[in-house]
């Protein structure tokens, strides 16, 4: 009976410990989410929807280049990523661009790319960043193909 409680008794600490690490990482997001929202918000101001629908006219490998490039200057987190893509698609702004955008803004860097380069060496950053460019645009074209294939 007791190693049925000692077992009960390592699974609660365990779990606690888990609830502890989540909300510790949780709170170390949050001002970041916090921010992302208040930069959003600024967005939604200071863009209007007209001037997103004339840059993402609706050509689809247009938008992903326009998607790819946008995601690669304004590099990020992959959580912020999301809510800003999310915006994006109330907008109007086609899943092939966003999905294009997300990609980017996660593999590719050109805000570190002199980081990148000092610590990593020119040539390396310079072709990690340019694979990661044409990687995002195929990923994004494949990817909601094959969402367009199932749904």
């Amino acid at each position: 009976m007791t190693n049925f409680k000692h077992a009960d008794d390592k699974k609660q600490k365990n779990l606690m410990i888990s609830f502890y690490k989540s909300f510790k990482s949780f709170s170390a997001s949050l001002p970041v989410l916090i921010g992302i929202v208040l930069l959003l918000g600024l967005f939604r101001v200071n863009v209007s929807p007209q001037w997103i629908s004339s840059v993402f006219r609706g050509n689809f490998l247009r938008d992903v280049l326009i998607g790819s490039v946008f995601g690669s200057i304004s590099a990020g987190n992959p959580i912020t990523s999301y809510i800003i893509g999310a915006e994006l698609l109330k907008e109007g702004v086609s899943l092939f661009a966003v999905t294009a955008f997300l990609v980017a803004w996660v593999t590719v860097g050109i805000i570190q790319l002199p980081a990148e380069a000092a610590i990593l060496g020119k040539k390396f950053a310079l072709g990690r960043n340019l694979i990661s460019f044409f990687l995002a645009i195929f990923v994004s074209l494949a990817t909601v193909t094959v969402l367009m294939m199932i749904g």
